[in-house]
């Protein structure tokens, strides 16, 4: 017996076995089963929804000899002959092959003759928005009223270039894209009853490149298990469509994140061994984008289909929501600008060094001393301070003559404060490296205490090693436990130790290095740190600086007496230190 395809072996028999479409179904279920029947219908959607497939079913439906019901039998010599394409009286009709008036003409000759064994003649028109204006006219009158025994089904992927006197003779169903979940859950209940092995990766791949189409992805499985020698494996689906390994998609991101063009590339030319399509490629990474700003914005809803939730959740830890935004905006721009470029891997590698390149970060020029930037940054904070509280307060409107005025409420628009740093954390100027010349004694000092690494200093230490992304949220992370000469041991934050590997060690170590001018030996464990982290010692001293902030500005006499002769209300959340 001859091989038949998993797209046609599989075809829905009964609206029981359709995937999805519910909206659909209930319709004509109803209707059935109330006997409440339209004589034509319009069903509409892209190519592989279940547009002919209901139609077919329909059909059994209204022929089955045990009456008609939304359930028909299946083994009486109407379904039979419907399911085999046999059927006398179910007219199935291609209308890009018959678009001439005059083959319209010759279907509706017969129409007025009852049909030959069955209850109802049914002409199903598929592609009917191929049918040219004169075959519409001559269509209109019959499908408007047409004999009794006579129901029409039409399937188009096009209703917009249907004419509107057609639209409006018809009951209109518009059947959706299939989401990957169902398409994947249906594509494991037909491997099993097929006995072919898979991995449920391959399925997801599958589903994905089907692009909501159930036939295009029963075919695409058909060819999977062709180039898989009889079974699904996630390598050869990749292969089969040219499609990238996630891994790469990873580190690709986290690279970025890390603001190291030299690994971007290097992932890169290992994607180009495997000839990916980079376009596809491009997708994925705008894909995990997505998933990380998700994230980041509701953590409960990582979507886990790949079973790297964990992993997304790191990404979503280790990224900015301002970067994971600008990294999305890049991507679906590049996207586009990749059909101009001279070959998709150049599109693809511009498409992450843009991703580096406007990264917002602080570029500070190496000639200027430190004195220099201090006084700069003295002058910017005296610049920017907050106006006089007394103008940030909106007064109520001057009262009507002809009314009492309304009790007044008052506005307070959101105050910014100048507020010195929080006692607990000392406030040091801008600290040179060794090597650099200080302008007066408490730069002098400031280096002489960061002349040596030690357990007290690192937070210190660590804002002078001009670390960036990644890899300065993992020395944030940090607390350093122990020097012996020139060896340190650190101990990582577990919370925060998913994405740390070898590289992001050697970084830190090069960067320890650079500023001591000496080799060092790093050991970096990861566990609960013995102490207070750079990170979490910034998080305590920016609560400080808030709680300073809101006992300034509720201590402020003016503001007190405006709240008081205006019955007024301090927004407390409006509040913000100045450096914030």
């Amino acid at each position: 017996m001859s091989y038949q395809v998993l797209a046609r072996k599989w075809r829905p028999k009964s609206f029981r076995e359709m995937v999805g479409q519910e909206h659909v179904l209930q319709a004509l279920i109803n209707a059935l089963d109330h006997d409440r029947l339209h004589h034509a219908y319009l069903f509409t959607g892209t190519r592989g929804v279940g547009k002919t497939t209901i139609a077919r079913i329909l059909a059994k439906c209204l022929n089955c000899e045990q009456g008609v019901s939304s359930e028909p039998c299946g083994e009486c010599g109407s379904c039979l002959e419907i399911a085999e394409g046999r059927s006398v009286d179910l007219l199935e009709v291609d209308a890009a092959s018959r678009t001439k008036v005059e083959d319209t003409r010759e279907l509706l000759e017969n129409v007025q003759y009852a049909p030959t064994r069955s209850r109802y003649k049914v002409y199903l028109i598929d592609e009917v928005h191929m049918l040219s204006t004169s075959s519409f006219n001559a269509l209109l009158k019959t499908l408007e009223e047409p004999p009794p025994h006579v129901k029409f089904l039409l399937a188009t992927t096009d209703p917009q270039k249907l004419p509107a006197t057609v639209l409006s003779r018809c009951l209109q169903f518009n059947l959706k894209n299939m989401p990957p979940d169902q398409i994947v859950g249906h594509l494991a209940n037909v491997l099993e009853q097929e006995m072919v092995s898979f991995e449920e990766p391959a399925l997801w791949l599958l589903g994905r490149a089907a692009a909501g189409s159930m036939r295009d992805a029963l075919s695409l499985t058909d060819q999977g298990i062709a180039f898989g020698s009889g079974k699904l494996t996630e390598t050869d689906v990749r292969s089969m469509l040219g499609s990238v390994d996630l891994s790469f998609v990873y580190q690709l991101l986290e690279a970025v994140a890390g603001g190291d063009p030299a690994a971007v590339l290097e992932v890169v030319a290992r994607m180009a061994e495997h000839a990916p399509d980079f376009e596809g490629s491009c997708d994925e990474l705008i894909s995990l984008t997505h998933r990380v700003a998700v994230a980041q914005a509701v953590p409960d809803a990582i979507d886990n289909s790949w079973g790297d939730a964990e992993r997304v959740a790191a990404l979503a830890r280790a990224i900015s929501a301002e970067d994971a935004q600008l990294f999305y905006q890049i991507a679906i721009n590049g996207k586009r600008d990749m059909q101009l470029a001279p070959d998709p891997r150049s599109g693809f590698e511009m498409l992450l060094l843009r991703m580096v390149a406007f990264r917002p970060a602080a570029v500070i020029d190496d000639s200027i001393d430190a004195q220099s930037l201090q006084e700069v940054a003295m002058n910017a904070s005296a610049d920017s301070t907050a106006g006089e509280v007394g103008d940030s307060v909106k007064k109520s409107p001057e009262p009507r003559p002809a009314a009492p005025p309304p009790a007044p409420v008052v506005e307070v628009k959101p105050v910014v404060a100048e507020v010195s740093a929080a006692p607990p954390i000392e406030s040091e100027p801008a600290r040179p490296a060794p090597g650099v010349a200080a302008g007066n004694n408490n730069s002098k000092a400031t280096a002489a205490a960061l002349a040596q690494p030690t357990v007290e200093n690192w937070p210190q230490l660590l804002e002078q090693l001009g670390l960036l992304g990644m890899v300065q949220n993992i020395a944030a992370n940090m607390a350093l436990t122990r020097v012996e000469g020139d060896h340190l041991e650190f101990v990582l934050d577990s919370a925060n130790a998913s994405l740390f590997n070898d590289s992001h060690r050697d970084k830190i170590r090069l960067a320890l290095q650079n500023y001591f001018e000496r080799e060092l030996s790093v050991d970096i464990s990861t566990g609960q740190p013995p102490g207070e982290t750079p990170a979490m010692r910034q998080a305590r001293a920016a609560r400080e600086r808030q709680l300073q902030a809101v006992a300034e500005i509720e201590s402020d006499q003016r503001l007190q007496a405006l709240i008081s002769r205006f019955d007024g209300q301090l927004d407390r959340d409006s509040i913000a230190p100045l450096d914030s």
